[in-house]
């Protein structure tokens, strides 16, 4: 039966239903009441820690709907332009905050990547560079808050979420300036004409982007500041968002509104049910040790923290390859916290090297999410993704060797 439920898997059946089956045969298989998974279903629907997603999932599905990401590629442009590779540059940071923003890479890819492409290429990116960097940035702002996958993370090990937000600053500033550098050098190479911009054109460019910049400093200011918890954070970043999209810039009316709210609450609603279900998988693996037996067996191949590590990243990108970034942190990540924590690894660093390992999957071959939607979007075959985004795959995989054996990187700016 799990074979069979695990081949219906790979055909499209929602992967709660899997999830859930394969808690109920577990459990059955041991004679243990299947009501066990209805009880870790409720113990989460009960739990406050999960309400700031569906609130910063709004937020961004907000900002989608209105002009906010032409206006943030704008002022990077501004800001940026002048720079060797400015354009592209540009194109990362506003990729990096949309995303960071929405918590969902495909949904960056989407909004942004109509308008990114063709600016790249009109200013005389070759195709390969350009698709490239559009497929692959799509994913850079996971690390950034208030990134959803950083929320779920916390709550499943149980680390306080505003440690996590602290972590994943510095890691998530190398990722960018390291295909920031990369575009720099090929734009010089390419002799890629700069773009600079005055002082009155980048004024302008930072008044209309003025509305969108107010909110992550509201947010991070709120909850470093000891103003807000994230849950009242992320309330006041759906309030603001709403008002500024439908009250201040008139950019969606009414009647949209409600399709935007259910937009994001089908997203918010796939999610939980998910998290809710390997949950309840989880609760049978830890009932038959699983953890603890995959423990004894890496204790027999794997000597030491960096062999450990070593594995983790090759199984982590392979598993970022083949699930979406929340089905793969609520499925894998309870079993991984509890190995890791034998081996010495801090669980505020695992979270990081965890969201960094996904982040990349998002976009290597041969499955990678990122490449299948930036197929779909630019109608391009994936042969000509996996060609455009190895170099900036290879850059990236350097900068998550960084993160995993350098911690202090990650823990410089949590304080402990």
């Amino acid at each position: 039966m799990p074979i069979l439920l695990i081949a219906l898997a790979l055909i499209g059946t929602p992967l709660f239903a899997v999830l859930a089956g394969l808690a109920l045969i577990g459990f059955a298989s041991q004679d243990s009441p299947g009501s066990a998974v209805i009880i870790e279903m409720a113990r989460m629907a009960g739990t406050s820690t999960l309400t700031p997603i569906p609130l910063f999932a709004l937020t961004g599905y907000l900002l989608a709907a209105g002009s906010g990401p032409t206006r943030l590629i704008a002022l990077s442009q501004a800001l940026l332009g002048w720079l060797p590779g400015g354009l592209a540059i540009a194109c990362l940071t506003a990729s990096a905050l949309f995303t960071a923003l929405t918590g969902a890479s495909g949904v960056t890819i989407i909004a942004l990547g109509g308008l990114l492409l063709p600016a790249l290429r009109g200013s005389g990116y070759r195709e390969k560079f350009s698709l490239g960097l559009v497929t692959t940035s799509g994913s850079l702002g996971l690390l950034f808050p208030p990134s959803l996958p950083l929320i779920i993370y916390g709550f499943i090990a149980e680390v306080p979420i505003d440690d996590l937000f602290r972590a994943g600053l510095l890691p998530g500033l190398l990722l960018v300036s390291l295909l920031g550098v990369y575009s720099a050098v090929t734009a010089r190479r390419h002799r890629i004409p700069r773009t600079p911009t005055s002082f009155p054109a980048l004024l302008r460019a930072f008044k209309e982007a003025f509305g969108e910049l107010i909110l992550p400093v509201l947010v991070l200011g709120g909850i470093y500041g000891g103003f807000l918890t994230i849950s009242e954070a992320a309330a006041l970043a759906a309030t603001y968002a709403l008002i500024l999209t439908v009250v201040v810039r008139k950019e969606l009316a009414l009647s949209q509104l409600v399709q935007v709210i259910r937009e994001s609450m089908v997203l918010v609603g796939g999610i939980l049910i998910i998290l809710c279900s390997a949950m309840g998988l989880t609760s049978y693996l830890v009932d038959i040790q699983l953890p603890m037996k995959v423990l004894a067996v890496m204790e027999g191949h794997v000597a030491s923290k960096i062999g450990f590590l070593l594995l983790l990243n090759v199984m982590l990108l392979a598993v970022g390859c083949l699930m979406d970034i929340f089905s793969a942190l609520v499925v894998v990540a309870p079993l991984i916290i509890p190995l890791a924590t034998q081996f010495g690894v801090n669980p505020i660093h695992l979270g990081i090297i965890f969201l960094a390992n996904l982040e990349i999957g998002y976009s290597t071959p041969p499955v990678g999410l990122n490449l299948f939607i930036a197929s779909l979007r630019f109608d391009k075959p994936m042969l000509t993704l996996y060609a455009a985004s190895l170099p900036f795959l290879a850059l990236l995989l350097l900068a998550l060797a960084v993160i995993t054996y350098w911690p202090a990187l990650s823990m410089a700016l949590v304080g402990s």
